[in-house]
């Protein structure tokens, strides 16, 4: 079984979740006890978009988030470099590109809008891949960002990181075709910054506007911002 480090190796880390891609959705369902659906429309609605908009959903895995982002009649295109996750969405109808979200393969300002779920945690510079969003987004475009985060109840947070580190990775263990790579992804959940924290990292990448909004007792939040108009 194959599983990353919090060192976040890209070779590491794509391997993982190319172990991880057939029963990705159906793990992600199953943990989430059916709120990825939710945090889905929830991050749709916050981008805004709409016909004519052209969308990159980036770490976009099996393309079951752009689907939904397609959903508002824009053209979303769906961006991860693990091969393995596109190809176990082959069979959904959105354009799918294997990239690095530190280097990603589009040029300036082409499109309206960006967003990134559940990937911003995985990636090795999640600052330069903040910059390398505002850079392909268009003067006035906006980020969405649907990441895990901090539970605002100070109960409800020690509930949520037991969970975490202890039913996690035994639910995994049943439905997962990779459950070490849980292990994983539980240390880095734990070792995420805060709202305020992204929202200053978000804001220091170049983007404006930057706000928040907590789902779900603030297991999840959603930062949105906009790219400064030139």
């Amino acid at each position: 079984m194959s599983r990353a480090t919090l060192e976040k190796d890209p070779r590491d880390v794509a391997s993982m979740f190319d172990a991880v891609a057939r029963r990705y959705d159906l793990t992600n369902t199953v943990m989430s006890l059916g709120q990825d659906r939710f945090w889905r429309r929830a991050t749709r609605a916050a981008l805004r978009i709409g016909p004519g908009d052209t969308v990159l959903d980036l770490a976009a895995g099996t393309a079951v988030s752009t689907v939904e982002l397609a959903r508002s009649g824009a053209w979303c295109v769906a961006a991860d470099f693990s091969v393995g996750m596109l190809a176990a969405g082959r069979g959904r109808a959105v354009a799918k590109v294997a990239g690095d979200a530190t280097r990603l393969p589009f040029a300036d300002g082409v499109f309206d809008a960006v967003t990134i779920s559940f990937g911003l945690r995985n990636v090795v510079d999640h600052a330069a891949a903040l910059r390398e969003m505002a850079r392909v987004t268009r003067p006035g475009g906006r980020l969405v960002v649907c990441e895990f985060s901090t539970p605002t109840h100070p109960a409800f947070a020690t509930v949520y990181k037991e969970y975490l580190m202890r039913a996690l990775p035994r639910i995994a263990r049943v439905v997962s075709s990779n459950p070490e790579a849980y292990v994983y992804l539980a240390e880095s959940i734990r070792a995420w910054p805060t709202q305020l924290e992204l929202a200053h990292q978000i804001r220091d990448a170049g983007w404006s506007k930057v706000r928040w909004r907590n789902l779900t007792g603030g297991i999840v939040a959603l930062h949105a911002a906009t790219k400064p108009a030139r």
